[in-house]
């Protein structure tokens, strides 16, 4: 079978603003405003409407900060927290063959260092990323890109998202969905136990 894993919130939890608060100067004024103006276009950078140098550059001017490319990089790079039970889960569906993709929002600032990272992204076979086919979930063309590029077969595959918008474009292109809460693992493991992974047919339980 064929898994769809986004990244943020499923895989990896992350926290930009207290990481980036880090950058501001003492004493900046409305430095949330500041934060809240950067992240309002990540989008862009997401989708690789802006480089990842011009985009670091305009971020430093918002914010007011001295600071190099480097130490920009280094702020937005370390935000992420692992989430082990998912990772678990990871690794038990590797094990068992299954075929595991990652398809997800994110920029060439944290990729490829995000692998580097975190080594165990090498259980996943192939990776559809926003910023390298210029459309961002839950635009349809990109959900198009991981079905034809990737081969897929809706039916026979599982998508895993946090964000309802993502998953209901994910449904209409016939994938099994789940939205993911961090905070509830286990209904999402409940989920799961609902299909018969080791039917090559592949379906729910009956």
């Amino acid at each position: 079978m064929t898994f769809l894993f986004d990244i943020g919130r499923v895989l990896l939890d992350f926290d930009f603003e207290t990481s980036l608060v880090t950058l501001l100067p003492h004493g900046t004024p409305d430095p949330a405003a500041r934060l809240d103006r950067l992240l309002a276009r990540k989008d862009d950078l997401e989708s690789g409407a802006i480089q990842a140098d011009d985009y670091i550059d305009w971020a430093l001017g918002v914010l007011g900060s001295d600071a190099s490319r480097s130490q920009f990089r280094a702020a937005w790079q370390h935000i992420f927290t692992p989430n082990p039970p998912m990772w678990e889960c990871v690794r038990k569906l590797a094990a068992d063959g299954h075929r595991l993709i990652l398809f997800s929002n994110t920029n060439a600032i944290h990729c490829p260092w995000l692998f580097g990272a975190y080594p165990e992204f090498s259980l996943f076979q192939a990776a559809v990323l926003s910023f390298a086919t210029g459309h961002i979930k839950p635009q349809p063309e990109i959900y198009q890109h991981a079905l034809i590029s990737q081969e897929l077969v809706p039916n026979s595959t599982l998508y895993i998202d946090d964000l309802p918008e993502n998953i209901l474009v994910g449904r209409q292109f016939g994938f099994h969905c789940w939205q993911y809460d961090l905070n509830d693992h286990p209904s999402f493991e409940k989920w799961l136990a609902s299909f018969d992974l080791c039917d090559s047919h592949f379906g729910l339980r009956m």
